[in-house]
């Protein structure tokens, strides 16, 4: 029996109730830059990276990938393009991994895969200068792909995230949503990492299998006026805070 696609499963109900609204707002307050990308624009990276894993690195369903990547909206398009490709994530180095997909700070992390993919991070995709070679630039690779993608078939029990099946995945975000009273009306405030399965759940999926809209910031100003401030701006309903 084949499994469920967890990206399918996360944005299928989204996309049929609202494509076009807010889905996820990323702000660095270290720099200023905010970006927000609808449901529909969400998909259609992570279709890109989805194709990208499968016909660039030749990845097949079941293959791991280490994700070593902040909070960021271009990491949450890489991972759903990771899970709609059908491959597991891991969050750490991991030898035995088919990819890495890194920062350029975390390179020297991912030495032993064989294939290495290195984002900037860029808000207008600019390159990773000066990288070795075989170490391909994300940006530059993903935007040939189409940002449409048919899934192929994988065995119920793959992993689809440090060893936890797509089900396991959808009921531990679910029971992380239930417990932070996340339902499809909130604009949901972050400043947490995904560094770890657990922060991944609480921070991203229970947003995304709730319906939720996030608002995640990286570097936060500590400024009480200025968090108010977006509270307002941004209609915050519910807060997810470190």
């Amino acid at each position: 029996m084949a499994a469920p696609n967890l990206t399918v499963a996360l944005l299928d109900p989204i996309m049929k109730r609202d494509p076009a609204g807010p889905r996820v707002t990323w702000y660095d307050d270290a720099s200023g830059a905010r970006i927000e990308l609808s449901a529909l624009t969400l998909a259609n990276w992570a279709a890109k990276t989805a194709n990208l894993i499968r016909d660039e690195f030749g990845l097949l369903p079941g293959s791991r990938v280490s994700v070593l990547l902040p909070a960021h909206w271009q990491t949450a398009a890489v991972l759903l393009g990771c899970w709609w490709a059908g491959t597991e994530v891991v969050l750490e180095p991991d030898p035995d991994a088919d990819l890495a997909l890194v920062t350029a700070d975390r390179l020297d992390e991912s030495a032993d895969a064989p294939e290495v993919a290195v984002l900037s991070l860029d808000a207008f995709g600019r390159p990773v200068e000066n990288l070795p070679l075989g170490v391909t630039d994300y940006a530059t690779s993903v935007r040939v792909h189409g940002d449409q993608f048919t899934p192929d078939a994988a065995p119920a029990d793959s992993p689809a995230l440090d060893g936890r099946t797509v089900a396991d995945v959808l009921a531990a975000a679910s029971d992380s949503a239930a417990r932070q009273g996340f339902t499809a009306e909130d604009r949901v405030l972050s400043t947490t990492d995904w560094a770890t399965t657990d922060e991944l759940l609480d921070g991203l999926l229970a947003a995304l299998v709730a319906g939720a809209s996030l608002v995640q910031v990286t570097n936060p100003d500590q400024d009480a006026e200025r968090t108010e401030r977006r509270v307002a701006s941004e209609k915050i309903t519910a807060h997810r805070s470190a």
